[in-house]
């Protein structure tokens, strides 16, 4: 029995791709690369929600126990201009909800008044239950991380490799921004 052989190129044979966002290789690695950033994103949020659960009974999102752990970064008050730019967040609105929860639940002080004179830290029961959710970590997550042979020495290429996507996809969102209204009134 011949084995057939595929001698298109992958511009000709399309047929494999059916995604608009993947018409050609390198569209189709950037796509791969974003699916999978949007599915890591997604099970990063359920495992801090996770993880945060299992030290405390409090339901927060991903982004508000990263606030949390931000603002225990360190161990210094960080003022909401500082949370924006450490978690790359324009949201203000959402972040002031997110802060307003945690002060709530009792993890988070606000200290401070006016437009630029407030600063948050850590209280007594969030320096606990942060470090009750680093315990948790160390043991489910850095664990399986160091099961993994040569997995440590990707995680930094890695993460520059987000901070350099990270980037781009800032200047191409400036970029597109600029380009909003010409397209618009075509």
């Amino acid at each position: 029995m011949k084995k057939e052989t595929n001698t298109a190129t992958p511009s000709e044979d399309a047929s494999h791709r059916v995604w608009h966002l993947a018409r050609n290789e390198l569209e189709e690695d950037v796509a791969g690369l974003e699916y999978a950033l949007m599915r890591g994103f997604e099970a990063f949020g359920r495992w801090q929600g996770e993880c945060l659960a299992s030290v405390m009974d409090i339901s927060a999102s991903g982004p508000e126990n990263a606030m949390l752990h931000i603002i225990r970064m360190h161990d210094r008050p960080k003022t909401i201009k500082e949370l924006a730019r450490l978690t790359n967040r324009d949201d203000i609105p959402n972040m002031q909800y997110s802060l307003r929860k945690l002060v709530a639940a009792g993890l988070v002080s606000r200290h401070g008044s006016g437009r630029s004179g407030v600063t948050y830290t850590v209280t007594e029961q969030g320096r606990q239950v942060t470090d009750r959710y680093a315990d948790v970590r160390a043991t489910l997550f850095i664990t399986a991380i160091q099961s993994i042979p040569e997995l440590r020495n990707r995680l930094k290429d890695a993460a520059a490799t987000i901070d350099l996507l990270t980037g781009i996809y800032e200047q191409a969102a400036r970029h597109a921004a600029t380009q909003r209204h010409f397209n618009q009134s075509s």
